[in-house]
């Protein structure tokens, strides 16, 4: 019985030093990637595209958080930070799409068709980044996402070569539940880049210099 508790005892200490350190890994992203991101549209630099990252839909109109992103993104482009607008999600059966409604967002809002890309297999925010270089092309980008999100999307982004900054989009309240959920995603994104993990679909490139309504 001395030895089941002994061995019960150092499962859980074991325990509780992978979950400390599973939460020190958003914490040290955000430590690595905080230079980059801009309180203000005004403090960001100029680059191609601003990426907005793809969320939840409700009856084929973009959620608020992700109407959030959509407006930031829309400031950049209107403020002359970026020439193209690339809507990255996941659209991977008929029934759910998370890109098409921020195209018709961004159409209502005045933003030139040419200049809308949309990324239908950015199943997640690392495959997003990826296929952000390898299939669009892209050498630089500002990433426009929630705080809880931003550390994560940014830190990827850097560690995959991209000359990534970051805006926050704000103006919704936003749960302690987005940061803890933000744990076992950033260790995830953490492996993937470790283990240089390739997106299931990559496909044709469809470079950023292009006409964006070919990506529809």
């Amino acid at each position: 019985m001395h030895f089941v508790r002994t061995y019960y005892r150092l499962g859980f200490v074991a325990l509780l030093a992978l979950t400390a350190l599973a939460m020190m890994v958003p914490i040290l992203m955000r430590t690595v990637v905080d230079r980059y991101i801009a309180l203000t549209i005004d403090g960001v630099p100029h680059t191609e595209v601003a990426m907005v990252l793809g969320a939840s839909v409700y009856r084929g109109s973009p959620s608020p958080i992700l109407a959030e992103r959509a407006d930031a993104a829309i400031a950049l482009y209107r403020a002359g930070k970026v020439s193209k607008i690339l809507m990255t999600g996941d659209n991977g059966a008929l029934s759910y799409d998370e890109v098409t409604p921020v195209r018709k967002y961004l159409l209502d809002a005045g933003i030139p068709s040419q200049d809308i890309f949309l990324d239908h297999a950015g199943f997640d925010t690392y495959s997003s980044m990826y296929r952000a270089r390898e299939v669009f092309l892209a050498k630089s980008l500002i990433i426009v996402t929630q705080d809880f999100h931003m550390p994560r999307s940014l830190w990827i982004a850097r560690q995959l070569g991209l000359e990534a900054y970051g805006v926050v989009a704000e103006g919704g309240e936003h749960s302690p539940d987005d940061y803890i959920r933000e744990i076992p995603a950033s260790v995830k994104a953490l492996f993937n880049v470790l283990t240089d993990r390739q997106p299931k679909y990559l496909g044709p490139t469809l470079p950023l210099s292009g006409n964006g309504k070919e990506t529809w």
